[in-house]
């Protein structure tokens, strides 16, 4: 065999590997992926919130996600917001806020998801993590990534980590949040 036939031979041989590999990948078909360990399991019927967004039944939203989409799941789940409103005098930029009767507003900008609010207990949303309303200020300040906001000026309010805040009443939660709010500090 000469050297040219066996470098074809050569070039042949890693390209069949090439494919075969790439038939069995490994990576499965869209829609049966498996939930990562960050995939919470969620309900046809539940609302989870997560610190870079949520989740509405079946589907995801990270923060930026459209308005439609996000809205369409939970109107699936929640039905319409209770109210609507436009808040121009935003220190983060014009804001539209969403807010649901179980205490779950969503906040968007330029059509997109660009955060939540949850101040109720009843029927509210789950949160992801062991931090939820009504969590008493010792539970909390057990959390890892927890800081006391020292000199608010909207009240005691917490941080865990760096995406998700919350104020307590009471020494319980009262609100938490996560992405961009349109807080007047």
């Amino acid at each position: 065999m000469d050297s040219r036939s066996l470098k074809v031979g050569c070039l042949t041989f890693a390209l069949s590997a090439f494919t075969l590999a790439a038939c069995d990948s490994g990576v499965p078909a869209p829609g049966q992926e498996p939930l990562r360990a960050s995939s919470p399991q969620v309900a046809e019927d539940e609302i989870v919130l997560r610190a870079q967004g949520l989740v509405a039944g079946p589907e995801a939203f990270y923060f930026a996600a459209g308005r439609s989409e996000v809205e369409a799941a939970l109107r699936s789940i929640l039905g319409e917001p209770t109210e609507r409103r436009d808040i121009e005098e935003c220190g983060a930029g014009p804001m539209s806020l969403s807010e649901y009767a179980n205490g779950l507003v969503v906040n968007f900008q330029r059509g997109n998801l660009a955060g939540w609010t949850l101040s109720q207990n009843e029927n509210a949303p789950r949160v992801m993590g062991d931090v939820q309303i009504a969590t008493s200020r010792d539970e909390v300040g057990d959390v890892d990534g927890f800081a006391a906001i020292e000199g608010s000026t909207l009240g005691d309010e917490f941080a865990i980590g760096n995406a998700v805040g919350g104020f307590f009443e009471d020494d319980k939660v009262a609100m938490l949040y996560a992405g961009t709010q349109c807080f007047m500090r």
